[in-house]
């Protein structure tokens, strides 16, 4: 599991096109990808499980937590990407709630467009 992070401060100012905005790259992919939006309610979770291709948790907002093979659970929050391999066991849970974006597919290489978040 790595995470890593989205938020404005790691993002660039675009000025092309007379545009005026912050970019945080996410990723790029030439295989298919699923989208899906997650909203877990308080005490939700997503529970311990194999992921079946690699996946990327974006959470746009709230705070949870987050754990791979150990049972060591890290908080993450809007702006937080959390990155598990295929085959990688994990889960997600949240006390408050989490609405989060993520990507699925045979190809996901996030250490191409993000840091890892400095915990």
């Amino acid at each position: 599991m790595k995470i890593y992070s989205f938020r404005k401060e790691v993002g660039k100012q675009i000025t092309k096109y007379d545009s005026n905005f912050i970019m945080s790259r996410i990723i790029q992919s030439e295989k298919p990808v699923h989208v899906g939006c997650m909203h877990l309610e308080k005490n939700g979770v997503i529970g311990y499980h194999q992921a079946v291709v690699s996946q990327l948790l974006l959470i746009m907002k709230g705070e949870g937590f987050v754990r791979g093979e150990k049972e060591e659970y890290i908080k993450v929050q809007a702006g937080d990407a959390v990155f598990w391999e295929k085959d990688e066991w994990h889960e997600t849970k949240t006390d408050l709630g989490v609405t989060a974006i993520v990507l699925e597919s045979e190809e996901l290489h996030p250490d191409s467009f993000m840091a890892l978040r400095v915990h």
